[in-house]
């Protein structure tokens, strides 16, 4: 099932995506809710971010080219790192690239949406908590990163977090496969199995951190093949099963000072 959350007559609203018609829904997505028997087509409607997160955790340097590649142990501490709600935003949106910087970088990723509150959960009850997947554009501005390497400023700006279009809740995460274009050139493209630390592991771990809550995403890491993007390049980030999140790169008219 395909969850959406988009707007249609100034009113923010959800539906569920069945080929190019949405059927409206009320309630909480996570709890209780139902269709409103109102159905639009795909068309009609503006997509935004599929969801509202409380906080996103990104995992750094999570994929390898090969399974041959694949270390015999895990890191003994996983790199994680905070991006705020405040950078998401949905399909079709512009990234907006800070003035005097000429490029960011992109990283298409498998975003995992928890379903409910979790706190201190075994590896094997993981996917009881996660309500669906979507797609997350991990964007960044290395150039803005600490010497000391502190990362949260380079990846905290407003709209360097695309996430849509959907959320897929039947879905097999270790069967799919993470791909990007940038200006219809294929990138990236890699099966899920060449996660360092794998999904369950992860989120088992973060929530033995902190509570993680409904509509809380998980950015899983990026394949190889991301690289530097510039003023106008447009980036579709891609999982079959779920679709495409797209969008435009373009400067910003206010700078910033390091």
């Amino acid at each position: 099932m395909k969850f959406a959350r988009f707007t249609h007559k100034d009113e923010v609203q959800y539906g569920v995506v069945t080929n190019d018609d949405i059927s409206l829904i009320e309630g909480d997505i996570y709890g209780d809710w139902g269709y409103t028997g109102e159905v639009l087509a795909l068309d009609q409607v503006s997509l935004l971010a599929p969801v509202v997160p409380e906080k996103i955790i990104g995992i750094g340097a999570n994929y390898v080219g090969s399974k041959e590649e694949k270390p015999d142990q895990l890191p003994e501490i996983p790199v994680f790192f905070f991006k705020p709600a405040s950078s998401v935003v949905g399909t079709e949106e512009e990234i907006i690239m800070p003035q005097g910087i000429d490029e960011v970088k992109f990283e298409s990723e498998l975003a995992v949406v928890i379903g409910k509150e979790a706190k201190n959960i075994k590896e094997d009850e993981v996917l009881d908590y996660i309500f669906g997947y979507t797609i997350g554009n991990d964007v960044t501005a290395p150039q803005l990163f600490h010497e000391n390497g502190h990362w949260t400023l380079g990846k905290a700006f407003d709209t360097f977090t695309p996430i849509g279009p959907y959320i897929e809740t039947d879905l097999d995460p270790s069967k799919v496969s993470v791909k990007a274009d940038i200006n219809e050139v294929e990138t990236q493209n890699s099966p899920t199995e060449l996660m360092i630390v794998s999904l369950t592991y992860m989120v088992s771990y973060l929530s033995k951190v902190m509570t993680l809550k409904p509509g809380d995403c998980i950015l899983t890491g990026s394949p190889l093949g991301a690289h530097f993007i510039k003023n106008q390049d447009v980036v579709e980030c891609k999982i079959d099963e779920i679709g495409t999140l797209k969008n435009r790169l373009v400067k910003a008219s206010v700078s910033v000072e390091s």
